[in-house]
């Protein structure tokens, strides 16, 4: 039987990159996917995919930042599906780079509006669809940028993602015994369209795949595999977890 059989989930970021590989994966094992993203016809090519795979699939456009949208997911997951079992909340952004002084106040924001606040409206509105089914798997996409690297210029970026670190373990303990698994997932260098934005030259591309002790970066395959490991069964008993999926680049030092 396929590891998330009858299970529902919430995927956002869904468009590209970790996001689109998990929901893929997600609905190959069993599961129906409400995937979301900014970009519509993204999603209804990611929705005809699964579809034409045999996968049951609905998008649901929008922006993370709007509670509205967060709302919106979680209905669409209950009237469609039945309920909610399942959340990879990895819609992200670096935000503005550079220098910290010369960071504006609203990429700053921006920053935190996407990578913090809207885990915690998703968070809002997905717990208590799981507390109606006895239990669930929440999981953020964080970073080991800020947590086991510091990178300059990216102060916005780490910050943020470092406090979805400390909302993953603040939810983690909240409603553990309620049955409510809550993890972070922290990739390394992943061949996905933020990191080609970040690292934008083949110097800076090979540079960054040198950081990591296997001398590569994961494909966003590599990394739903370890998503689809927080969402099933076989990590029953994890929680609180920021979980480096980061080919050894928080070690490397050669």
């Amino acid at each position: 039987m396929s590891v998330l059989a009858h299970k529902v989930a919430i995927v956002t970021g869904a468009s590209s990159g970790i996001g689109r590989a998990t929901a893929v994966l997600f609905a190959r094992e069993g599961a129906s996917v409400v995937v979301s993203a900014r970009r519509q016809k993204e999603l209804d090519a990611l929705v005809d995919e699964i579809s034409t795979a045999g996968g049951r699939a609905v998008a649901v456009a929008g922006d993370v930042r709007a509670d509205d949208l967060a709302q919106r997911l979680v209905a669409t997951a209950v009237e469609r599906f039945g309920g909610l079992d399942i959340a990879f909340n990895n819609a992200g952004s670096l935000g503005e780079m550079g220098a910290t002084p010369d960071v504006s106040l609203d990429g700053w924001r921006e920053a935190v509006d996407i990578n913090l606040t809207a885990a915690f409206l998703a968070a809002k509105h997905q717990l208590p669809a799981m507390l109606a089914r006895g239990s669930g798997s929440l999981i953020f996409t964080s970073t080991f940028v800020g947590y086991t690297v510091g990178y300059p210029g990216a102060a916005a970026y780490a910050a943020s993602k470092a406090g979805v670190i400390g909302l993953t373990k603040a939810l983690a303990a909240e409603f553990g015994p309620r049955g409510i698994r809550v993890n972070a997932l922290l990739p390394g260098g992943t061949d996905t369209p933020m990191a080609r934005a970040m690292n934008g030259t083949p110097e800076a591309w090979a540079f960054v795949e040198q950081l990591h002790a296997l001398k590569r970066v994961a494909t966003p395959e590599e990394q739903a595999k370890s998503v689809l490991y927080l969402a099933s069964d076989a990590s029953s008993f994890t929680t609180g977890t920021a979980m480096l999926v980061d080919g050894g680049v928080s070690i490397n030092r050669a």
